[in-house]
């Protein structure tokens, strides 16, 4: 027998805990949530030091396909999987974006998504314990408070770029984002809080009309007519459904939502005959305009004592701060790393910040994925607004195959000349006496001079820094594929409640935004509930 929902929600990231979290807030509407991977409770999700540590049950560790604009190289994507989706493996940095990202969304044609209509959807997701008033939200499910790190480098940093002529920047979510500061982090006495922990793990025993599946790998939508009716799924060897009586609601992501729209057919029809799959809606726009933010890392070894690394002789240091950790919830064992960083402008012309860094406490190459036992420190920096679109597109016909993602990085010749501004931007506070006192060796940039220098090393360099948004965007064009209601176009019962329908992307970190997605879509559902 097929069990049946008011409402299934494929994916538990951090849309679709939102979004299930809170309708199931209604005894009487049913919810049910489906992930692929696992509960996401334990110490290595909660502790935040353990973004660290390999674990690969919590990243779906996607890769790329060969990228043009990076000297054919392939990138990595790594993925939230499991309950909290990338908020459970982030580095928890919490970052709206600017306003007038979404006032550029509302001028797209999107009527109710402009600063004014989703501020309050940011302050009703957030508990912050450090700001509050006009911008800033208490008692939400989302705690937001300062590291709880006590490392004397955020001091290092603040002089450094008060030496580099920089505003100190104290919130980063109010009336402007520009300049420099310590991040606020999406964590609650010292540990991760991720989506999850947000909104499911407290009434995952105690709501009779939520249920939560993990283990279970949404395969195919289910549609009867032009209306999605529920989804197939796989769990375990079993093959099993859930049938939805009001909606169907993707929030598997700007990689996955996709994949699963095609995978059912609805998608750009001649793509998907190419795979042998019927087509169930013609949407020429799924898995298109693919952006994420371009980023290339600074890395220098360092003997300052607070920075980490995985030397033994760091042992006896490491396991002081596990017993503070356990003692108080401070100290080293609650960094996210990234502790400092920013917005800046590269020209004084523009109206708005275009690069953002990310100051983390360690040698972060490859994506941490090559280990240097000595100690160092890394900068990011990553160009905001990309020009350049990619896509996601399907391997194969096989649900269990990874989606083929190109982000077409530094496709577009102005971004790489914007990157070029942002390297050297950056790189002016890393030649600040503050910071040059740290360093012991540049590792790839001390021979970077001039501007095809800085090219070269960008193409050599460049990848993610994890924020891949609006494949399925919205919008009223020929290429939207969700409307402002985050209604599929063309097809009833199915929504899309993710960072896929961005219609551009946001200047900062997307877990807040899709965070407040989630929260707004709850709304329009529960207002539509109310007059139908």
């Amino acid at each position: 027998m097929t069990d049946t929902f008011d409402f299934v929600v494929v994916g538990a990231g951090s849309g679709g805990c939102a979004v299930a979290g809170r309708l199931s807030e209604d005894a009487a509407t049913s919810v049910a949530l489906l992930d692929a991977g696992g509960r996401n409770d334990n110490w290595r999700i909660t502790t935040p030091f353990g973004l660290a540590l390999p674990y690969s049950a919590a990243n779906w560790a996607f890769d790329t396909v060969p990228q043009t604009g990076l000297n054919g190289r392939i990138g990595y994507q790594p993925r939230g999987k499991g309950l909290g989706g990338s908020s459970a493996i982030n580095a928890m940095v919490y970052i709206r974006g600017h306003k007038s990202d979404y006032d550029h969304w509302a001028s797209l044609g999107n009527a109710g998504w402009s600063y004014a209509d989703v501020l309050p959807y940011f302050k009703r997701s957030e508990n912050n314990s450090d700001f509050d008033g006009e911008y800033h939200g208490k008692g939400g499910p989302l705690h937001v408070n300062r590291l709880r790190s006590d490392n004397p480098i955020h001091d290092v940093f603040h002089q450094a770029a008060r030496e580099a002529q920089f505003r100190i920047r104290e919130d980063f979510n109010g009336e402007d984002h520009e300049g420099l500061g310590s991040y606020q982090v999406t964590q609650h006495h010292g540990e991760r809080w991720s989506a999850a922990r947000a909104y499911l793990h407290p009434h995952m025993d105690k709501r009779t009309n939520l249920r939560v599946e993990t283990g279970a790998q949404a395969t195919k939508i289910l549609f009867e007519g032009g209306r999605a009716v529920g989804i197939e799924y796989v769990q375990g060897k079993q093959t099993k459904q859930l049938r939805a009586r009001r909606e169907v609601i993707l929030a598997g992501g700007a990689f996955q939502s996709p994949q699963l729209l095609m995978l059912s057919g609805v998608g750009d029809g001649d793509a998907l005959r190419t795979h042998g799959l019927g087509v169930t809606h013609h949407l020429s726009g799924v898995g298109r305009n693919l952006q994420d933010h371009p980023d290339f890392v600074f890395v220098y070894a360092s003997d300052y004592p607070h920075f980490v690394h995985s030397s033994l002789g760091r042992l006896p240091s490491l396991l002081r701060a596990i017993q503070r950790y356990r003692r108080e919830r401070r100290g080293l064992m609650t960094t996210n790393f990234a502790e400092c960083g920013g917005f800046l402008k590269t020209s004084p012309d523009l109206d708005v910040p275009d690069i953002q860094l990310h100051f983390v406490i360690a040698m972060l190459d490859d994506h941490g994925r090559k280990k240097h036992k000595e100690a160092g420190f890394s900068c990011h920096v990553c160009l905001l607004r990309p020009k350049s679109r990619g896509s996601v597109g399907l391997k194969s016909a096989d649900p269990l195959a990874a989606p083929m993602i190109d982000p077409n990085f530094l496709g577009e010749a102005e971004d790489l000349e914007s990157m070029v501004a942002g390297f050297k931007t950056t790189r002016r506070l890393m030649e600040t006496p503050a910071l040059r006192a740290l360093q012991k060796k540049d590792m790839f940039t001390s021979d970077v001079r001039t501007d095809d220098d800085i090219r070269a090393i960008l193409r050599n360099r460049v990848d993610t820094v994890y924020h891949p948004v609006g494949t399925c965007k919205m919008g009223t064009d020929a290429m939207a594929v969700v409307d402002p209601k985050l209604k599929v176009h063309g097809i009833e019962g199915l929504r899309i409640v993710d960072a896929s329908i961005m219609p551009t992307l946001i200047g900062g970190n997307t877990n807040a935004p899709t965070i407040m997605i989630g929260e707004k879509a709850a709304d329009m559902i529960r207002g539509e509930m109310r007059t139908n």
